[in-house]
């Protein structure tokens, strides 16, 4: 996809310092809606950046420090039109119905309804057979999601818990927009449900990293070094993943 390009109009005076994050979320109209704008401040930027996110949820604007946020937002807006174009080239997703498709641990499985199979839905094989009534079908998959994820989530805690060391904590599911994993001061480690849709090794990094916070609660070369001895996996592989794919995610089930 393309991304639009703009010079910045001013040079940054020696030693500027960054701006303070952005106090209030802002949006710009494409077509008939309204979309979030997820401003990205970039030290070593000398441009603006505009791109509509894979899923067509957001406007993503990459900037320097120095650009007011009015100034991203003119932009944005006078590229209305090239975004709305971009934003009809994206397929509207679709809860997940009888022979439709979900994501599960990374692959994609069949729905396999037929109103005289059981309620609660079943992994078989690349299917998941589902019966009851056809209309509650998507809640139900939603449902049985959250169980397999807690399921899930509670395995992988206990196992990086036992090699950092340290106390299984309080684990709940989240519904976050933006943030697949969080770690409270009291401990309580928060995953983001629709993880269960990711690649294992996906789910598992995050899992990972909230471990590692319960012994460095912040993003410390020492946080790093812990992580990567807990997690087996590619962090960066992982990361990026997310990166290319997380918004993919939100399906909707309702």
């Amino acid at each position: 996809m393309m991304n639009w390009l703009r010079r910045a109009t001013a040079a940054p005076p020696p030693r500027q310092r960054p701006l303070a994050p952005d106090p209030v979320p802002a949006a710009v109209r494409v077509g008939d809606r309204l979309l979030p704008v997820e401003l990205r401040r970039l030290r070593h930027a000398r441009r603006m950046t505009l791109r509509l996110a894979p899923d067509g949820a957001a406007v993503r604007i990459s900037l320097p420090p120095w650009v007011p946020v009015h100034e991203a937002l003119a932009f944005a807006a006078a590229r209305s039109a090239w975004l709305a174009e971009q934003a009809a080239r994206v397929p509207r997703a679709e809860p997940p119905g009888p022979g439709g498709t979900m994501a599960y641990r990374g692959f994609l499985v069949t729905v396999a309804w037929d109103a005289a199979n059981p309620r609660r839905p079943a992994l078989a094989g690349d299917s998941i057979v589902i019966g009851g009534p056809r209309e509650s079908v998507p809640a139900r998959l939603a449902r049985w999601l959250e169980g397999e994820a807690k399921r899930c989530f509670a395995h992988d805690l206990a196992e990086y818990c036992t090699r950092a060391g340290v106390p299984v904590p309080g684990l709940a599911l989240s519904r976050a927009q933006r943030r697949w994993g969080s770690c409270a001061a009291n401990g309580t480690i928060r995953i983001n449900w629709r993880l269960i849709m990711a690649p294992d090794a996906v789910r598992r990094s995050v899992v990972a990293h909230e471990v590692a916070h319960l012994s460095h609660f912040d993003h410390s070369a020492a946080f790093h070094a812990h992580l990567g001895t807990l997690f087996e996996g590619d962090i960066a592989s992982a990361n990026a993943w997310l990166k290319r794919h997380g918004r993919g995610l939100y399906q909707p089930f309702g």
